[in-house]
């Protein structure tokens, strides 16, 4: 096959030749005839061809047709002949790519290489040109290369196959990485070589740098590590750092890099004077709150990009929702820099309309009713950012993004888009779980947290262990006024052994019917109020524990109770399952009112700190606390016993058997059997956690791993069991929580630090199928 540019040197010269003996004088085209064509449409060679019918032409205008044919890219070789006044052109097509094949890679996808081609202009049934074939070889060389595969070789080849068609096929032969052998670093002096190593991606040698491919050498990888060694000296207050040169070598077997750095550190420099200037819309005192750096502190970009970004949502706050804040530094002699912070905060702006996108079964007035930002009102970015967490917090969405776009032909208006990837919000399950508590449990659940829609919750569910067997439905509407208002409803049915729980000896059936009410205080602040019945039976065996034969003796064993309820809910969280930042503070109330069978009261307080310790929200740290307290009122010198709190098992105090702490209830003479817990009227339960990122998981979203401390217990002060800090047990341990397909998954490796005669242990626990 003719290379291109011969072929036309070769074509333009055949047709002067042709021609020339012809073209003395010019003459009209009568007709032009195409010979040769096979793909190639007569209408894309007239298209093309600058000649037509009637043209009076030359020599010189044959030449430049020919040119311009050539440019096409579709001939690979054109001839022209002239019958008396009819143009000829004898025409050869560049052949079509049959198919393409790839063979050989697998760090670059197939995808990826076939996509580049296809860009290229190689694609199956496009014409083949050799040059764009030689040119993407060097080009996906070049993309080895980059990722450190200096011995990596791409050789393409070209088959011809019948009727003018060809085959490619692109052979890769990918090579290793090349391994950093060293990093050697030249005149710093205020770090050491280890100090600035560290801050790289890229390590030299090592086992864990072998495992993690730390020590593979990519261009882009080099890259970022000199802008972290860069911004780590801007941020030590060396503003006039900067890498002198930057050397890469390979070994003659292409197998190992050798990096050479040489900076300039120059000298620190410290803060002289910081001032604010430009249009202060915010007076100077109140920005000067949020200004991160002081007179005499050592500069740092890090820390004037910060003051920028906070000084920046402050003025978004009043409206300014493009303002714009820049640090002006100024470096001096005596090596202080003055630094100026420049305010424009454009014009303010209001909102005109907030949109929705994404949300195609969630109606826009549920997403609307979650707005505290309003149209109309100021754009203030800690409202429009307020209003995506809320959204957030819905659990209706995977993700929430939000984009604040100005109105064309108008600087003081804004439209607020708020674009929603929706999730699964309800289920139908039937459900196969295992705790060590409760044994085998079977469950079928009907739930719908967003209903229809509507963000209403309707829930229906059916579920049977060894020690529980319970119906209950349940709905509530949490838009039940404008003002977010909820009201619910539901009823219950619930049978529960608790020998089949290692707790004292009784069967208890209840009956529930509740009403509850919720309001608003602010974004994350609600009280809930509600009132129900409640219908609880008592059935033993012929040997119950003394102190449920007492209760039996003196109440019976059916009791109708008139519940009262409220609570008050603080909720920061930043998500609903496996949160990671923020604070729930929950304390709640629950009466037996004045009527009932047996008058007592429950108070509960629990809390949940989260701090991350990193922005990538994988480290961080855990508190949790639960305190309850019971006691009976009136007539009623003491709480029923089946009300009773317990203590210990996953979710609790770990490493202690599932209700297992606390005194036992004193066994019947004729009970051969042993002690059992009876629970107590006071609960105190405390636990901390270091979250750290759950090794080779891609998705810590729904990993959660953890080292703990965990302390509690439950005390009875109607049998003078009272708190005591030294009664407190304490275990320490490891735990995993995993949200998989088939359920919430969760264990614990425990081990108790202080656990007296008698407790019940239990190292391992886990839990399958049970929110956690």
């Amino acid at each position: 096959m003719r290379h291109p540019l011969l072929s036309f040197l070769l074509a333009s010269a055949l047709a002067l030749c042709v021609i020339a003996p012809v073209q003395a004088d010019e003459f009209v085209v009568s007709d032009i005839e195409l010979r040769g064509l096979q793909r190639v449409s007569a209408g894309t060679v007239f298209s093309t061809l600058p000649v037509q019918i009637g043209d009076e032409v030359d020599e010189i205008a044959l030449a430049e047709a020919i040119r311009t044919l050539f440019q096409s890219g579709l001939f690979t070789d054109i001839e022209v002949y002239r019958d008396d006044d009819v143009l000829i052109l004898e025409l050869q097509e560049r052949p079509a790519i049959s198919s393409i094949e790839i063979e050989g890679n697998k760090a670059i996808e197939t995808d990826q290489l076939m996509k580049a081609l296809e860009n290229a202009g190689l694609q199956e049934g496009q014409v083949f040109k050799r040059a764009t074939l030689e040119r993407i070889e060097l080009e996906i060389q070049r993309s080895y290369v980059a990722q450190g595969r200096y011995s990596s070789r791409v050789t393409g080849e070209v088959e011809e196959l019948e009727r003018n068609r060809v085959k490619l096929k692109l052979d890769i032969n990918e090579g290793e990485v090349a391994a950093i052998r060293h990093i050697n670093i030249i005149g710093n002096e205020a770090f050491t070589d280890d100090e600035l190593i560290d801050l790289m991606e890229l390590s030299a040698g090592g086992l864990w740098a072998s495992i993690t491919n730390a020590d593979k050498y990519s261009r882009e990888r080099l890259s970022g590590d000199l802008e972290r060694i860069r911004s780590y000296y801007l941020d030590q207050g060396y503003i006039d750092f900067g890498f002198e040169s930057t050397q890469v070598s390979i070994s003659p077997d292409k197998k190992q890099v050798f990096i050479s750095l040489s900076v300039n550190e120059g000298e620190q420099y410290r803060i002289r004077d910081v001032e604010i200037r430009g249009d202060l819309i915010v007076g100077e005192e109140e920005l000067r709150k949020f200004v991160r750096i002081d007179e005499g502190d050592v500069f740092s970009r890090a820390r004037l990009n910060q003051t920028s970004e906070t000084l920046s949502r402050r003025l978004g706050r009043e409206g300014y929702t493009f303002a714009n804040v820049s640090a002006v530094p100024q470096a001096h002699d005596d090596k202080t820099a003055s630094v100026t912070f420049m305010v424009e905060p454009g014009e303010r702006t209001y909102v005109r309309r907030i949109t929705f996108e994404g949300n195609t079964a969630t109606h826009d007035e549920v997403l609307r009713q979650e707005m505290v930002q309003i149209e109309g009102a100021v754009a203030s970015t800690d409202l429009i950012e307020a209003s995506k967490v809320r959204l957030e917090r819905l659990g209706f969405f995977e993700q929430v993004e939000v984009e604040t776009r100005p109105v064309p032909g108008r600087d003081d208006q804004v439209d607020v888009n708020y674009a929603v990837t929706e999730q699964a919000t309800g289920s139908l399950s039937a459900s196969v779980g295992f705790s060590q508590s409760a044994g085998i449990i079977l469950g079928l659940n009907i739930s719908e947290r967003n209903f229809f829609g509507t963000g209403r919750r309707v829930g229906f569910g059916v579920n049977s262990s060894e020690s529980v067997k319970a119906a209950n439905i349940s709905y509530t509407n949490p838009y039940y006024t404008v003002d977010g208002v909820s009201r619910g409803f539901s009823l219950s049915a619930k049978e529960t052994d608790y020998a089949e729980e290692d707790i004292s000896s009784f069967v208890l059936d209840n009956y529930t019917a509740r009403m509850n009410f919720g309001y608003p205080i602010d974004s994350i602040t609600r009280l809930n109020f509600g009132v129900g019945y409640s219908r609880s039976n008592i059935d033993v065996n012929d040997v119950p524990a003394v102190e449920i034969e007492q209760f039996i003796e003196e109440e019976g064993k059916g009791f109708d109770a008139y519940l009262l309820n409220a609570s008050w809910t603080r909720d920061s969280r930043n998500r609903g399952v496996l949160p990671t930042d923020g604070l729930m503070n929950a304390v709640s109330a629950e009466i037996a009112a004045p009527g009932s069978d047996l008058t007592y009261y429950r108070l509960t307080h629990r809390a949940e700190y989260l701090e991350p310790f990193n922005a990538a929200q994988t480290w961080g740290l855990r508190l949790r606390t639960e305190l309850g307290y019971g006691d009976g009122y009136g007539s009623d010198s003491l709480m029923p016993f089946y009300e009773h709190f317990f203590s210990g098992g996953y979710g609790s105090v770990r490493g202690y058997e599932a209700n297992s702490l606390g005194l036992n209830a004193t066994r019947n003479p004729n009970d051969w059997r042993r002690e059992r817990p009876f629970g107590g009227n006071v609960l105190t339960e405390a636990s901390a956690e270091l979250i750290f990122p759950t090794p080779f998981a891609g998705d810590n979203r729904s990993m959660r791993t953890s080292l703990f401390l965990d302390a509690g217990n439950v005390f009875d002060t109607a049998r003078g069991f009272d708190p005591e800090l030294g009664e407190l047990r304490t275990s320490a341990g490891l735990s995993f929580q995993w949200i998989t397909a088939i359920g919430p998954l969760a264990f614990s490796l425990a081990k108790p630090l202080n656990d007296k005669s008698g407790d019940d242990t239990q190292v391992f626990q886990f839990s399958l199928g049970q929110q956690f």
